[in-house]
Formats: structure tokens, sequence, C-alpha cells
């Protein structure tokens, strides 16, 4: 699975190095979408942090 198959079955714009908007934490963090995960979810680099964290790709995010 890849960025084809999450853009395809969640309908969502994602692309690699694409930025997003996570509010799933009760306040807006932006962050870039760095792949996709074989369980077909993105790994998304959070700007206030180092490493990219698995996210679902419909759930708290809006694509910029």
């Amino acid at each position: 699975m890849g960025m084809g198959y999450v853009r395809k079955t969640y309908s969502v714009p994602a692309k690699r190095g694409g930025r997003v908007e996570y509010t799933g934490c009760g306040k807006a963090e932006f962050g870039t979408i760095t792949s996709a995960s074989s369980g077909g979810h993105l790994n998304i680099r959070l700007d206030r942090v180092k490493h990219a964290k698995p996210f679902h790709p419909t759930w708290k995010l809006r694509y910029l």
C-alpha cells in the first residue's frame, strides 16, 4: 500500500511533501506528509516534533 492507495481509498489529495493541519489535540498543528505506511495511514511530521508519526488520512486532518 502506498500513497496512491491512500488517495484512492480515502478520496484525499495526499502527496509527499504536502502540508496538513491536524486538530486532534484540541488545537491546530501544522505538519508535512513524509510517506504512506503499509497500513494505509499517512506518516506526518508535525512542525513541533522531529520525527514523523502515523495518522489516519481522514481523522482530524485538513489538507492545505
